[in-house]
């Protein structure tokens, strides 16, 4: 039997191989039906900071503080994305949806032209600027707003730079295209450095690390190293942990109980959550049945001091960041007594 520190069978761990709804993954079940409590979850997984990633995780500074996270708007423009594939085609729809999530509080619209769903297949950079760069030109025009282009593909970030956008979120953390980072210097725009193991189309295929967020941390540090060599000003990246990109339910979570330790990197950290599959395989819910969920883990990690918060119902983490930031302002003002 596989216990965890708390004696919890662990069971296999399992894949997560799509977003589909899936059963309560049998770690979490209950008696007489009750369902998982989600904090408690990421709080049992996250005794691996007593631990390996106490040094890291103490070096960090957490919580909102004055400074609650930023909330980046989801915006596809793909026929195919696992949550809102096809939803949003051409520029008037994915204007009207960037103004919805601008008045609901996004900070920032991610616009995207290509799928990274598990198994997804890659798409022409002539056809991801073809979606993506009208939109951004009128997101901007129109809305004045802050725009991310989630690219992996330097021809598809210069356009969208070019129509307005001020940050590149690459999934392959610079490593897709060579000509990435040369253009992220050149323009002197934010960078999102994201951790994926594998491709898209091979990611959840059994992923495996010794552990999982020493190796994802060891990564970030190299990839700070690299943006060094570059040229890119490392006080213009972001990291992203890469949640349900070549992760398992177990490893997701021990990210998500472990954002203090991305923290002590010294750069901010985004959490893209969004009604991924580890929510469904946790609590048996379909994908458009995840906001609420998501809204959980988006308070969680806004306490644990994440600095953006990727999502596609962006009202809801916004009334979670303001809950969070009540709770670490309560804290502020009486002390924390968890461990007294």
């Amino acid at each position: 039997m596989n216990l965890n520190p708390y004696g919890i069978d662990r069971g296999s761990g399992g894949t997560e191989s799509n977003d589909r709804g899936q059963r309560p993954h049998p770690l979490f079940k209950r008696p007489q039906g009750l369902r998982v409590n989600l904090a408690e979850v990421i709080l049992l997984n996250g005794s691996v900071v007593s631990g390996r990633h106490a040094a890291e995780s103490d070096k960090a500074v957490t919580g909102p503080g004055a400074n609650p996270p930023r909330i980046m708007g989801i915006l596809n423009l793909t026929p195919d994305s696992f949550s809102d594939g096809g939803r949003y085609r051409g520029v008037e729809e994915g204007l009207r949806q960037a103004e919805r999530m601008l008045a609901a509080g996004a900070d920032i619209i991610d616009v995207g032209g290509e799928s990274t769903r598990p198994g997804a297949e890659p798409v022409a950079a002539e056809e991801e600027i073809r979606r993506t760069a009208p939109v951004v030109e009128a997101v901007v025009r129109e809305l004045d707003a802050r725009v991310s282009i989630d690219t992996s593909k330097a021809p598809v970030a210069r356009a969208a730079l070019d129509a307005g956008a001020v940050m590149v979120n690459d999934v392959t953390g610079l490593r897709g295209d060579a000509a990435m980072a040369p253009l992220v210097r050149e323009r002197g725009v934010e960078v999102v450095i994201m951790h994926m193991q594998g491709t898209p189309r091979t990611m959840q295929k059994n992923p495996t690390y010794g552990d999982v967020v020493a190796d994802i941390r060891a990564f970030f540090a190299e990839r700070l190293a690299f943006c060094r060599g570059q040229g890119i000003d490392a006080g213009k990246v972001i990291l992203d942990p890469g949640i349900g990109f070549g992760k398992t339910l177990e490893h997701n979570l021990a990210i998500l109980a472990n954002i203090p330790a991305f923290k002590s990197l010294g750069r901010p950290v985004l959490i893209g959550h969004s009604r991924k599959s580890f929510l469904g395989a946790l609590l048996g819910l379909e994908v458009e049945e995840r906001d609420c969920a998501t809204a959980m883990v988006s308070c969680l990690a806004a306490l644990d001091g994440a600095d953006y918060l990727r999502v596609h119902e962006v009202g809801l983490t916004r009334q979670a960041c303001a809950l969070a930031a009540a709770v670490a302002g309560r804290r502020q003002e009486t002390g924390d007594r968890r461990q007294t």
